[in-house]
């Protein structure tokens, strides 16, 4: 009886399952043949020259960063090798125009685009700002990706994708019902393993909050959404047909999530090493004041907190002593959320008494970087794993001692010793980062030139020239 209740049960659940799914499956061949018709009228009446289309998805491409300086890059690149393309750009930066970006990208990073770039501004970018989701923040901004690229794909369907700034629930979409050949440039992986581990160890850092830590039970329910979450992060991403990876570091956690190793490579971020290595490089002339200077985006996980805690430690140890120092914190804001957080920096100065002593410099031209980095004695980074690392790279570039993280892409990339030679120094913690500090400006300033030129010969390999190779060589399917 029990038995022949549950197959009357089971047997239309099932029908009405398998209904569904067939009525899902047409109805998203029917939106793929909509899109495609779309497409098609769109480009009508062109002759059969009709320029391919690339569009390259950048919600946030005026910030400033890192990975914007890779997005213009690239856009250049394939401008200089293929003639009949038009780049695209969707972005929701709506406060500024196509020209203005433009302007910035030159202005910020010296990156003069060879023709004009087509921007497709969507209106729906806050879907994907963190405040929107306070619980469920990965889920939430990658469902609103999703939303975010549907709205990119009804206002402009290209023939090739590539998703440069880490929205890999977009790639699907444009792949399955856009029909587009699709790649992307991978910064950062949205979860990875070294996550997944903080969360099992009950660690407290700033995306494990100490309430969750201190709960087994929540610990664990975090877990088991970061593995769905991480799964689903797996299922998307292999969906591209080109990966491309930022160093090292990100290269191991994208194999092991995606597992596409057939079609993923390492490009190294193009870092204008030509302009920093222009600076003359001599032995340091005897000073009053000697300068440390941070390159990083004023976002949580660059933990700026914890170089200002270093310095004011480095400060009190070095009572009276001369030359006296400066910390220069260098970096860009992208939001209003940005700008909060540098407020509480300043606060955090003032609690340590190193106002005085700590300069912030908030989106500042090229030229006034280049020139506070040609000053600097010591280059700063404090990111836990970063990714990879542009503003090491130009530190070191630049002529100035770099301390970065023991960790990442510093560690296992930039860091590291040059023909067996010293490039620089690593450090993990508040006083390990003030220990080292002192340690270098110990040093005699032709031991510290000895340092800073075994650096500057290290970092031809992550060189604009290096980046257009290694890109055009890993996008070469996608226009086959």
């Amino acid at each position: 009886a029990c038995f022949r209740l549950l197959c009357s049960l089971l047997l239309p659940a099932l029908f009405l399952s398998g209904i569904l799914c067939v009525c899902l499956v047409v109805l998203l061949w029917g939106v793929r043949l909509w899109i495609q018709r779309k497409k098609q009228l769109s480009s009508a009446g062109r002759d059969g020259k009709q320029p391919l289309l690339v569009a390259f998805f950048h919600p946030y491409c005026n910030a400033g960063g890192g990975g914007e300086r890779v997005l213009w890059c690239a856009i250049r690149t394939l401008q200089k090798k293929y003639r009949n393309i038009t780049c695209v750009v969707y972005t929701g930066d709506r406060d500024a125009t196509g020209d203005e970006i433009v302007e910035g990208a030159f202005r910020r990073f010296n990156i003069k685009l060879i023709h004009p770039v087509k921007f497709v501004f969507l209106e729906k970018r806050f879907l994907v700002e963190a405040s929107l989701y306070p619980h469920f923040t990965l889920l939430g901004q990658s469902l609103g990706s999703v939303f975010l690229g549907w709205e990119a794909l009804l206002k402009c369907v290209p023939d090739i994708y590539i998703d440069s700034m880490g929205y890999a629930f977009t790639i699907p979409l444009f792949k399955y019902l856009g029909g587009c050949r699709v790649g992307c440039y991978v910064h950062y992986p949205t979860i990875s393993t070294d996550m997944l581990s903080v969360v099992r160890n009950q660690d407290t850092r700033f995306n494990n909050a100490a309430f969750i830590t201190s709960s087994p039970l929540f610990s664990k329910f975090k877990l088991v959404y970061y593995y769905f979450f991480a799964f689903m992060y797996g299922l998307v991403g292999s969906c591209s047909d080109v990966v491309m990876v930022n160093s090292s570091w990100t290269l191991n956690h994208i194999l092991s999530l995606w597992r596409a190793g057939a079609c993923t490579s390492v490009v190294y971020p193009p870092c204008d090493v030509q302009t920093f290595l222009d600076i003359p490089l001599e032995v340091e002339k005897s000073t009053s004041e000697y300068s440390i200077v941070s390159v990083s985006q004023f976002r949580p996980e660059k933990d700026h907190p914890l170089q200002i805690r270093a310095f004011a430690k480095l400060l009190k140890e070095r009572v009276g002593q001369q030359p006296s120092l400066k910390l220069i914190l260098i970096g860009g804001c992208r939001n209003q959320q940005d700008e909060e957080r540098v407020n509480k920096l300043k606060r955090l100065c003032e609690e340590l008494g190193v106002s005085d002593e700590v300069m912030f410099r908030i989106n500042i031209p090229f030229e006034e970087l280049k020139r506070h980095l040609a000053e600097a004695t010591i280059g700063l980074h404090t990111m836990w794993n970063e990714h990879f690392g542009i503003g090491v790279v130009e530190c070191m570039a630049a002529g100035t001692v770099i301390l970065a993280h023991n960790s990442g892409g510093p560690k296992l990339d930039i860091v590291v010793p040059h023909e067996g030679r010293v490039t620089g120094f690593l450090a993990e913690d508040e006083d390990s980062y003030a220990e080292t500090m002192a340690y270098i400006f110990s040093l005699s300033p032709e031991k510290r030139l000895e340092i800073r030129e075994n650096a500057r010969r290290s970092v031809h390999r992550f060189s604009d020239q290096h980046f257009e190779d290694t890109f055009l060589l890993s996008v070469e399917p996608l226009f086959k």
